[in-house]
């Protein structure tokens, strides 16, 4: 019988320009431990610019947890821009935000956004949505990389 694959560590990239936000999503992350990594980076030129470093070092996160509300370069032009990048449209980009607003929600799907998450104002419903994003990413097949994010 041959041994168990260990499960390997989630990769999430958290983009959001909201710090009390990220400091709950963080929060809610570490309770995974070494099992989910997440980098969190506040504004969308900054995220494209380091996703840009990382695609050059083959070390591109799992997946992408995008506020649609952000100063700027909002949620869709990020997410618009992740699919006009050859090296990064495949990414999964889970759109993580306040705004339950229908024209939002086609929009995000209309650009490929790989779902839609409206942020539980609750605590507990928010680690919630969290436990059923990571116990179901934790199970999706990726697309193979070299490296481990840094």
């Amino acid at each position: 019988m041959p041994l168990p694959v260990p499960p390997r560590r989630l990769c999430l990239l958290l983009i959001d320009d909201n710090p009390a936000d990220c400091l709950l999503a963080q929060e809610a992350f570490e309770l995974y431990g070494d099992a989910v990594s997440v980098k969190v980076i506040q504004d969308g030129p900054s995220a494209l610019t380091w996703l840009q470093a990382q695609a050059a070092r083959d070390a591109l996160p799992d997946m992408i947890l995008l506020d649609v509300n952000m100063p700027g370069m909002n949620g869709f032009e990020v997410l618009s821009a992740l699919r006009g990048d050859a090296t990064m449209r495949h990414l999964p980009v889970v759109m993580l935000t306040t705004s339950d607003r229908q024209e939002d929600v086609d929009r995000a799907y209309e650009l490929v956004a790989s779902s839609y998450l409206v942020k539980n104002s609750d605590f507990q419903g928010f680690l919630d949505q969290v436990d059923s994003l990571v116990r179901f990413w934790t199970q999706v097949r990726f697309r193979q990389r070299a490296n481990v994010m840094r």
